[in-house]
């Protein structure tokens, strides 16, 4: 199948409000560049109508483009779905019991490398000032049903305080788990049409054969799959190569410095959550805003003009593709591998989850939207915080994005109602850190 053609109608228009920021410097031209890039159908702006505010108002009055409200996220907050869903245990299976939840713990740092972790490691970080619990894990990407998936490995009773509330709080998902279940994320189960109680071909050491034990996501970012650490023996996932870390009141930057300096070679740290102040924290990778967690100056620096045109250009072309959940191109996309591909034409690393791609750059305020920028959604009904889907903000109130199974890369108006999780302004290096780093 050919490459879908770049259409051949009026450019995206130029936002005319300029961001201001020092740390972002090529940001103003970025409006300028988006200009000179080609969309379908592009409505005009209303007479008078200036800044982004109007921007967003001219998309509405444009009838032949969808309104976001019409384009079924799937989980959207505030939808009448279901949460965690479980499925029944065979009757000639006992269920396995785990420890009852006590309390939630925010899952704050993660270290993943790729061999096991010493002992010792785990019991320095746990002695930290700061450090409130460090749970291992098993942690790995393995193909499910032919499909490259994030997995983690884990005693179901201790992990579950760090995962999303509703899915934390599902007894009967974890003993799933501990009773030999893979529990998959909302979004991969649902999209990808796994059934519940089904089963899932698992590529380990040997094939595997598992029995699709619940919907639940984590809120780690990029997680779609957990198992028991007995499982993951069997799949021959390394063995407590990764840590969790709690550390709701530590200064979470120094405390990830600390813990680089003593970790083995190769070993990575992510910061999890967009901390304002040490005790006052955002979710923001694993749940919550958008944004990244500690740019400076110089990594925030914006995409260059040349970068932004050949960003869109890319993107518009995919127009018309069809969605395959977790397919990242060239003739078919998710969400986040349309991103992904697209900023790739432009020759800028990304991330490959949505949750990943939403700690890239900078956070942008609706006021200071330009072509280029992406807006991140909340879809899950299982992590109502999780960061879940994103969109390509293009001007004029419009956004183009892969949505989901059944339907195709298309425009729409862009929404900034519920489930709305914010924008940011990628930096280039600051993608390339978070898609370099082991641990995302």
């Amino acid at each position: 199948m050919p490459a879908a053609a770049v259409p051949d109608s009026p450019a995206v228009p130029n936002s005319p409000a300029a961001r201001q920021s020092p740390a972002t410097p090529d940001s103003a031209a970025q409006h300028a560049a988006a200009a000179q890039i080609q969309a379908p159908l592009q409505p005009a702006k209303a007479a008078g109508q200036a800044g982004p505010a109007a921007d967003a108002a001219a998309g509405q009055t444009a009838k032949s483009w969808p309104a976001a409200a019409a384009v079924p996220l799937s989980g959207r907050v505030g939808a009448a779905l279901k949460a965690v869903q479980v499925a029944s245990s065979p009757a000639a299976e006992p269920t396995p019991a785990v420890a009852p939840l006590r309390k939630l713990r925010p899952a704050d740092l993660l270290v993943v490398a790729p061999t096991s972790l010493p002992p010792a490691v785990a019991a320095q970080i746990r002695r930290l000032p700061g450090v409130t619990a460090a749970e291992p894990l098993d942690a790995a990407t393995i193909k499910v049903n032919g499909k490259f998936v994030q997995m983690l490995g884990v005693n179901p009773g201790a992990f579950r305080a760090f995962a999303a509330g509703p899915t934390a709080q599902s007894t009967s998902l974890w003993r799933s788990v501990a009773g030999g279940a893979v529990a998959v994320s909302y979004t991969m189960g649902k999209q990808d049409k796994l059934p519940l109680g089904g089963s899932v071909s698992v590529a380990g050491r040997r094939p595997e054969t598992l029995r699709v034990g619940g919907y639940g996501t984590v809120g780690i970012a990029g997680v779609d799959a957990v198992v028991s650490d007995a499982v993951a023996r069997t799949l021959g996932l390394p063995v407590s190569n990764a840590l969790v870390i709690s550390a709701p009141h530590a200064s979470l930057v120094a405390l990830a410095k600390r813990i680089k300096a003593d970790l083995p070679h190769r070993a990575g740290i992510a910061q999890l959550v967009l901390q304002v102040q040490p005790g006052v924290a955002v979710q923001a990778a694993a749940a919550g805003a958008a944004g990244a967690t500690s740019p400076t100056a110089g990594s925030a620096t914006a995409m260059t003009p040349a970068q932004v045109q050949a960003f869109l250009k890319a993107a518009i072309s995919r127009v018309g593709l069809p969605y395959i959940w977790g397919a990242a191109g060239p003739q078919a996309f998710d969400c986040s591998g349309l991103v992904q591909w697209s900023l790739r034409q432009a020759g800028i690393v990304m991330p490959r989850v949505a949750a990943d791609q939403a700690r890239t750059g900078p956070r942008v305020a609706l006021s200071q939207l330009a072509p280029g920028d992406l807006i991140f959604y909340h879809t899950d009904a299982t992590a109502p915080t999780y960061i879940s889907h994103v969109a390509i903000y293009l001007g004029h109130g419009l956004m183009l994005q892969a949505p989901e199974p059944g339907m195709n890369v298309q425009i729409v108006q862009a929404d900034f109602g519920a489930g709305f999780a914010g924008a940011v302004q990628v930096a280039p290096a600051i993608a390339a850190a978070v898609a370099g780093n082991p641990a995302g």
